[in-house]
């Protein structure tokens, strides 16, 4: 899983856009999907942080949306997130790369 991180939030990027700046944003990604192709697993959606549940105070950079990609290897994820279009969102965009792990006792 991928998840995408900005000090912008997804809500606050896709209000401030025009209907052009959208429309680029749209066809930078659909053009990143067609060259990631089967490894997508599911393209994924922006997101919203609505609440913060635990004793964390859930601080650092938000989440602002995420993907879940396949490979054989993290170097293979990585590679495939080389220009990335998240990449020209404002505010320090990161992508942070999680792996799915077994769940004990299965």
């Amino acid at each position: 899983m991928v998840l995408y991180r900005s000090s912008v939030s997804a809500n606050e990027q896709m209000t401030n856009s025009t209907p052009e700046q959208a429309q680029a944003g749209m066809e930078a990604w659909m053009q990143w999907a067609g060259k990631a192709g089967d490894h997508i697993v599911d393209l994924g959606s922006p997101v919203a942080s609505v609440a913060t549940v635990g004793k964390g105070d859930g601080v650092g950079q938000p989440i602002g949306g995420f993907s879940i990609l396949q490979g054989d290897s993290r170097d293979e994820i990585t590679a495939l997130l080389d220009g990335h279009p998240h990449f020209q969102s404002p505010g320090d965009p990161t992508i942070e790369v999680l792996e799915f792990l077994p769940m004990p006792g299965s």
